[in-house]
């Protein structure tokens, strides 16, 4: 069978170009995006007389069949049509007839492919930023239960202060609400319309194109047909937010891998996430969160073979571009999948208090708070720093920690030290002592996730009413 594109040529396409070119293969998930384009498209068709009425109302019945019998998975896909818009317009035309090739006034593939991807991606981005409010909350929620909890504050991987284990859990609730809220802006960019623009130029047909951004729900229609067919510019703008989620969630992931080990046991990760060995019995492996670890260079490489195809195509559309959708496709499932299983792993790990409170009691993660208290004595920092830093070495020779000091034996390093060194030196007066907006005092971590929870929701908010939207 004859392409529908095919009235200028005289031999039929080499079977390994059909194969190598087309896209059907990965594009195929966009139906459900197409059709409704193409709904849009023929009711403003219809509104502007291009198309008569009867023709559209023809025309709109066959598509709903041929979304319907997609939907039941009955259709198969056909290499020789290329892509999603050919075997829909195929499809089509089996439904109604050659009245079937109507649809296609006024648009080109061009314009019709970028249009599916602006509405799959504000359908996906929305659904991506509930599934970060789905981590967050278990977050928030771990935080509340160990509000009390204290652990050693790493820098450089080595022990620094103690700190609230809420406190480190609410670092990451900031992060992904960052997260958040780069997804959300980046809506702006997705929700633009490119239909109407044609191959580059715009169209001969007195179209509406505001009429079918109504329709379909944009907030505008872009405003240069050449930008409009070749910018993909919000497709990177997501694959950079994707990498950036998947780093925060490798972060994440990192920290439970050594939480969970026999060195650490400040945790442990619910059976439900975890894997055995074939060949030691003893083994629980946290494969869930080394596989998130992983994959985050998926997301990478989907980020820089993307800026890569992009960076020398010249105005307006080129083949290249049909690169565009298997690194999005691809990277919207792997954190899709991340995210899914990070909410409810972090939900059900055991956290392991006494083991925390045991790593802060034998390491010098209260060294800093000595120093201030020299300071507050009438001591210059720089003394008492090299002071502290005399005291460690000692306890270090001699197998001992700060609390193991006698009174006495601080003197020997300052005579300023007194009685109430003991009461500094305890973890609880190290986290408290911090009370400064964002610190790891218990006061400000409750303040913390008291502000947190209601941007959470308002979230949440926001996810369920662009849902209704879509």
């Amino acid at each position: 069978m004859s392409k529908l594109w095919g009235g200028r040529f005289t031999k039929q396409t080499d079977q390994l170009v059909e194969e190598y070119t087309a896209s059907i293969t990965f594009d195929k998930q966009m139906y459900e995006e197409d059709i409704r384009g193409s709904l849009a498209h023929i009711s403003m068709l219809g509104k502007c007389g291009i198309v008569p009425m009867a023709d559209v109302d023809t025309i709109k019945d066959g598509l709903y069949k041929v979304l319907a019998r997609m939907r039941r998975g009955e259709v198969e896909f056909s290499i020789a049509d290329e892509d999603i818009h050919m075997n829909i317009e195929k499809l089509l035309m089996e439904e109604v007839g050659p009245v079937g090739g109507k649809l296609h006034t006024g648009r080109s593939r061009n314009d019709q492919v970028a249009t599916d991807m602006h509405l799959y991606l504000r359908k996906h981005v929305t659904g991506l930023v509930g599934l970060l409010t789905n981590v967050q909350n278990s977050l928030i929620t771990q935080a509340k239960a160990n509000i009390d909890t204290i652990l050693p504050g790493y820098t450089h991987l080595q022990r620094a202060q103690p700190i609230l284990f809420a406190h480190h859990l609410m670092a990451y609730v900031s992060m992904f609400q960052r997260d958040v809220e780069r997804l959300q802006d980046s809506r702006k960019r997705i929700n633009v319309l490119p239909l109407g623009a044609g191959a580059l130029a715009g169209t001969t047909f007195p179209i509406d194109r505001h009429y079918v951004a109504e329709q379909l729900g944009f907030d505008r229609v872009y405003e240069n047909s050449l930008d409009a067919v070749s910018d993909r510019d919000f497709i990177l703008e997501f694959l950079s937010s994707a990498a950036i989620i998947m780093m925060h969630l490798s972060r994440l992931c990192e920290e439970l891998v050594l939480w969970s080990s026999t060195e650490f046991r400040f945790i442990e990760l619910d059976d439900a996430f975890c894997t055995g060995s074939s060949i030691m019995p003893q083994k629980k492996n946290p494969d869930v969160a080394e596989l998130v670890r992983g994959k985050t260079g998926r997301v990478y490489g989907n980020l820089f073979g993307l800026l890569t195809v992009l960076k020398s195509l010249p105005l307006a559309y080129n083949k290249d571009m049909q690169e565009d959708k298997e690194g999005m496709f691809d990277s919207l499932a792997t954190i899709q999948g991340a995210l899914q299983l990070m909410a409810p792993m972090i939900a059900t790990m055991k956290v392991n208090r006494e083991r925390m409170r045991q790593a802060v009691n034998q390491d010098f993660s209260n060294a800093t708070d000595i120093a201030d208290y020299l300071v507050n004595k009438g001591l210059p920092f720089r003394q008492a720093h090299e002071i502290i830093g005399k005291l460690v070495l000692h306890c270090i020779q001699n197998n001992m920690y700060l609390l193991d000091l006698s009174l006495d034996q601080y003197k020997t390093f300052s005579t300023l030290f007194g009685d109430d060194i003991y009461e500094v030196l305890q973890p609880e007066h190290v986290v408290n002592a911090r009370n400064v907006y964002g610190g790891t005092a218990t006061e400000q971590v409750i303040a913390a996730i008291s502000r947190a929870e209601p941007i959470v929701a308002e979230t949440i908010a926001w996810v369920e009413a662009f849902t209704e939207q879509l």
